[in-house]
């Protein structure tokens, strides 16, 4: 059974990108593939996972070496793999941003961990929507599939 790390590596040569871009893609400091590589970490924290399956399009199992599918579970909202990803950068920027201000307060006092991910979380759901309204909205007729078609 691969590694984590080199199962990621796997998956930056198959998309032509070295690990450091990924990490910068990703917003991740260098450390976290030096970690896997040097042997002082063999796991990721699931968030790390999610997000780095979501920028390769594969699933969190294919990455972990739990399964031998490489592709995600298929979606019915009809978002891509690389709609998912642009989704998860947007958020992780706003999140970033609004922690940098610390401007996460409630009554004066810094936003509690669960205030912070009930944010993040209703902040992906309205990313999701918006996403989905545009491209319904701005997707060219001639690309757009007819609702015959999808029932």
């Amino acid at each position: 059974m691969a590694s984590v790390y080199e199962k990621i590596l796997e998956l930056c040569q198959q998309k032509g990108v070295s690990p450091g871009k990924m990490c910068n893609d990703l917003g991740y400091s260098r450390n976290t593939m030096t970690a896997l590589k040097n042997g002082r970490s063999t796991t990721i924290k699931l968030d790390k996972a999610q997000r780095i399956a979501a920028y390769f399009g594969v699933s969190v199992d294919y990455l972990l070496g739990n399964d031998t599918k490489k592709e995600p579970a298929a979606d019915s909202d009809g978002l891509t793999a690389r709609d998912r990803r642009d989704i998860a950068r947007d958020l992780e920027k706003i999140m970033r941003d609004l922690e940098e201000q610390d401007t996460l307060m409630f009554d004066g006092d810094p936003a509690s961990p669960e205030a912070r991910e009930s944010i993040r979380n209703a902040l992906a759901m309205g990313l999701e929507y918006a996403k989905k309204l545009n491209k319904e909205k701005y997707t060219p007729k001639k690309y757009r599939k007819s609702k015959d078609q999808e029932e």
